[in-house]
């Protein structure tokens, strides 16, 4: 019940209104549901003449009688009075269209309580996906190394269906449910509080059996979740490797590794839906063996006369209480929905729950780039004391270009990470003009810089959306122009619509050496202070190679640039290059004096000769 509480507080807030609204109209569908049964007793009198007694009418504030009887004895009255007047045939049928008149106006308030239950489904769903975008928006990058992006898109998918149907289920459970079967019991209590009494024995009885059925709904249904996520994240890497799969002929390994994950879901998706659909027959079972005890003693009662109820009373006894097993099978099986929602909302807090990126102190300072950007003894690792960078001091004046060089996981890419703040600095710092970047905003941060990396991040959209992408306002001209810089504007122009084409999923219908343009063109347009290059023509051919340099040559003109590159002739006219080497900064200097020392850098250079060779 503690879930149940906690997951409404969250979700159900902006939607006061609608529970309220859907409250009220329950409970005048549970009264007029009484009422309309009601119209039982008199109908069977009527059509059996069981009821031979005189009625005199007896004022409604009468201090002799209970209002109940007073109610009972005057609805005699007024029955007796009409079938005098009118006979019993059109007496039966006024009864019969005030039964039809009732009918019509308890299913029109049930549809309106159903009315206002689904702004609230469609509202909560919105919610929870929003929060989950939201949330992954402001993660940082670290989160997404350990998670499945295949598992991320079931938590936003498959997840928040079942907490959308936890949290209607919970809205039955609470303000449904109990509503009708309060409203009912009070009617058998008021009809008979003997037999009514003997009814509540009987019914723990059938609560406990269902909660002892779904006690371990809930981890199945988590464990079930967790596979459903390993199956999209196995959709999602097949997706994205489709070209290798394909290559190496490993369609069949991995369609045998989604099989195998596909019957173990389906396993335990049996198991979970073998005890939600026991819930129906069960509580079916268990309240028609109820009826039937409670028809055996309430009828053995009115056979020997022991006057507690007359025979219509208690058929109409036994239509309130039959009304009560629907509520009671509902409730079970929202019980059910309730405990699969709880497991998958825990999924969910996996991500809703996770830390964001550490923002900014209580008084952020704003950066103010006159000088330079230097490391100070930097030391940062991924897992505890398996340290990536160790001691890492450097300088980089502004408007300069320096270099970083080195064999592949030697640290460089690293170095350009925590500049982003895409991770923390564990000791030392970096500062901007003497200004530590953990002290001031992301979004003021990152507004100073630029980055273009080797693989061109584009998405589904056109050249304009593409290039002008986190610019604010930004014009066809300006767009133009950064193109024209980055020499793209005349492939895009060859396009039918020009820079309102659609490129496709991630660039698809470009080159690498055209996606990776669009990515300059986008770098040129936000016209950053600091320009990170991480291997931006690593990936490319040669002529390609050509013009993305050419473009980046005039991208670098008077900016403070970091580049990182495995081809060491992108970056001979660097200011200043240093050589990092497991995790450590080795050599710093010009690519002249780097490669007179003979060392370390000379070695690369060589190697690098040799493979051209």
């Amino acid at each position: 019940m503690k879930g149940i509480i906690k997951i409404l507080n969250r979700f159900l807030p902006p939607y006061k209104k609608e529970v309220i609204l859907s409250f009220l109209f329950n409970i005048l569908t549970a009264l007029l549901n009484v009422f309309s049964l009601m119209t039982i007793i008199p109908i069977l009198q009527v059509l059996f003449k069981i009821n031979t007694r005189t009625y005199e009418f007896i004022p409604w504030n009468a201090k002799e009688s209970s209002l109940i009887d007073i109610t009972m004895n005057n609805g005699y009255w007024y029955l007796s009075q009409l079938i005098e007047t009118y006979g019993s045939s059109n007496t039966l049928m006024i009864l019969a269209i005030v039964l039809v008149i009732m009918t019509f106006l308890k299913t029109g308030t049930a549809y309106l309580g159903s009315y206002f239950t689904v702004p609230i489904r469609t509202g909560v769903v919105r919610d929870i996906r929003n929060r989950i975008n939201d949330k992954i928006l402001t993660l940082p990058i670290g989160f997404f190394s350990e998670e499945r992006k295949g598992d991320i898109l079931a938590r936003i998918s498959g997840d928040v269906n079942e907490v959308e149907n936890s949290v209607m289920s919970s809205l039955d459970m609470l303000f449904k449910n109990p509503v009708l079967i309060i409203i009912y019991l009070a009617t058998m209590i008021a009809l008979s509080w003997q037999l009514t009494i003997f009814v509540l024995v009987l019914l723990p009885v059938m609560g406990y059996v269902m909660g002892t059925v779904g006690k371990t709904l809930k981890r199945t249904s988590y464990e079930a979740q967790n596979k459903w996520g390993e199956l999209m994240s196995q959709v999602e890497e097949t997706l994205g490797g489709l070209r290798v799969i394909k290559a190496f002929n490993a369609e069949k390994a991995i369609s045998n590794r989604f099989h195998k994950g596909s019957n173990e879901f389906r396993r335990m998706s049996n198991r979970i839906a073998r005890r939600q659909y026991l819930a129906h027959p069960m509580s079916e079972f268990l309240g028609t063996l109820t009826i039937a005890v409670v028809l055996w003693f309430g009828g053995s009662l009115i056979l020997k006369g022991s006057g507690l109820v007359d025979a219509p009373t208690f058929i109409y006894y036994l239509t309130i209480f039959y009304s009560i097993i629907n509520p009671a099978k509902e409730f079970s099986k929202s019980a059910y929905a309730v405990q699969r929602g709880l497991a998958s909302m825990q999924r969910i807090d996996k991500i809703l729950g996770a830390e964001s990126e550490r923002n900014n102190n209580a008084a952020p300072k704003k950066i103010r780039f006159t000088r330079e950007i230097s490391y100070r003894q930097v030391w940062f690792a991924y897992e505890q004391d398996n340290w990536v960078l160790k001691n890492i001091d450097l300088s980089i004046p502004k408007g300069k270009t320096i270099a970083l060089v080195g064999e592949s996981g030697s640290g460089k890419s690293t170095m350009v990470d925590l500049l982003l703040r895409f991770y923390s600095v564990q000791r030392g710092g970096i500062f901007i003009d003497d200004i530590n970047i953990e002290d001031v905003t992301l979004y003021d941060l990152r507004s100073h810089m630029g980055y273009v990396n080797q693989e061109a991040i584009l998405f589904n959209d056109t050249f304009f959306n593409n290039i002008a992408f986190g610019t604010q306002n930004a014009t066809l001209a300006q767009v133009e122009a950064a193109a024209r810089i980055a020499n793209a504007h005349d492939f895009i122009m060859a396009t039918e619509h020009g820079y309102q084409t659609n490129i496709g999923d991630r660039g698809s219908k470009l080159s690498g050496g055209q996606r990776q343009r669009i990515s300059i063109a986008r770098a040129v347009l936000k016209d950053p202070e600091i320009l990170i290059l991480d291997e931006a023509t690593s990936a490319l051919d040669t002529a390609s190679e050509k013009l993305v340099q050419e473009a980046l040559d005039r991208l670098v003109k008077n900016r403070t640039t970091i580049t990182i590159a495995h081809r060491l002739s992108t970056v001979q006219n660097a200011d200043r290059i240093f050589v990092v080497n497991n995790g450590e900064i080795v050599e710093e200097g010009t690519h002249e004096d780097l490669y007179k020392k003979n060392g370390y850098y000379r070695q690369l250079c060589d190697i690098q000769l040799d493979i051209k060779r």
